[in-house]
């Protein structure tokens, strides 16, 4: 399969994105029960500890962009370095899937972010969450991001209450209830009609609960995807995926970046548990619908099983360390 084909399947379609297990009473009526799967304790490693190196803006050793091979058209990675808040000088960044520098910023601060009551039913309400939770995530991984010299840009939103259309397709587009992230214009996209109640056959989030919580976790998941973007872990996985042959290898390079967003939304929503607030009841609903979403039987595997979408977020929750997020030193088995 072609580097254009692997694209259509993760940022054309959306269709695997987070798309619903086929979830029957028997399910929703487990809801209450306590979860018994434990996290994946990987990866061993200690980050490593490297003075940072100036280096010219013109240094071939200089970070690159995305490679020119990508098909015209498709999402672009792209980078902003806003320098009213980033200093000025320039460091040797270390952009790799496994040795990235983003690795050294350790957990994210304990903030104060208040949900409310909102209701997940109401647009409005809705739109004004995500825009609202989408500033504690700015306050949250912007200083860490900075303290490893990485430029930090917040992402911009495009929040819908039926359809519409974005930089990387419609949404939300057939079998797709969104939202999802797009790195042509660091913009997360999401129909709020789409995500609660499904979009024609797709059950919607708010089928599986009304807790705005869920929804919470999945934005904080769109998130992660940004975070991969301006650290150059999105574009280290195309490069890697340009010079993978195989269907099946691009596939696994997908779950991985995938659930490694997972594990970013799990250490965001870990951070604002207190004020937010989630209780012990709420931690335990989160883990459980993080249990429901992952690849659905008969769509593409590029997203992850239920299974281990659910450990990783319960990695990014209680080991709460960027570098525990580290899918690219896991096991083929813990990311399938």
């Amino acid at each position: 399969m072609g580097a254009a084909g692997i694209l259509g399947l993760v940022f054309g379609s959306m269709a695997g994105l987070f798309v619903l297990m086929v979830i029957g009473v028997a399910v929703f009526a487990s809801s209450s029960r306590p979860d018994t799967t434990t996290p994946v304790a990987i990866p061993t490693y200690s980050p490593y500890e490297r003075p940072s190196e100036r280096v010219d803006p013109s240094s071939p050793d200089r970070p690159t962009a995305r490679p020119t091979a990508r098909p015209t058209g498709r999402p672009t990675a792209t980078r902003t370095t806003d320098t009213t808040v980033n200093p000025p000088a320039r460091v040797t960044l270390n952009t790799s899937l496994r040795d990235n520098t983003v690795y050294r910023a350790g957990a994210l601060p304990r903030l104060s972010c208040r949900a409310g009551d909102a209701s997940i039913y109401s647009h409005t309400q809705l739109k004004a969450l995500i825009l609202r939770t989408g500033k504690c995530m700015d306050r949250a991984w912007g200083p860490a991001l900075r303290r490893q010299g990485i430029a930090f840009s917040p992402p911009g939103y495009a929040i819908a209450s039926g359809r519409g259309r974005g930089a990387c397709g419609d949404y939300p587009s057939r079998g797709s209830i969104v939202p999802y992230y797009c790195p042509r214009n660091n913009t997360i996209y999401a129909s709020t009609s789409a995500v609660v109640r499904g979009n024609g056959t797709m059950r919607g989030y708010g089928q599986i609960v009304s807790w705005h919580g869920a929804i919470s976790s999945i934005m904080s998941h769109e998130y992660g995807h940004h975070v991969q973007n301006i650290t150059g872990l999105m574009d280290s996985w195309w490069r890697e995926t340009l010079d993978t042959g195989g269907r099946g290898q691009k596939l696994a390079l997908s779950r991985k970046l995938e659930l490694q967003a997972t594990c970013f939304g799990g250490m965001w929503m870990r951070s604002v548990a207190a004020s937010y607030p989630i209780s012990t009841a709420g931690r335990s609903r989160l883990f459980w619908f993080n249990g429901q979403v992952g690849d659905h039987p008969g769509y593409p595997r590029d997203h992850g099983s239920p299974v281990n979408n659910h450990r990783w977020f319960r990695q990014g929750w209680e080991r709460s360390r960027v570098y525990q997020c580290n899918t690219w030193l896991a096991s083929s088995t813990s990311t399938s």
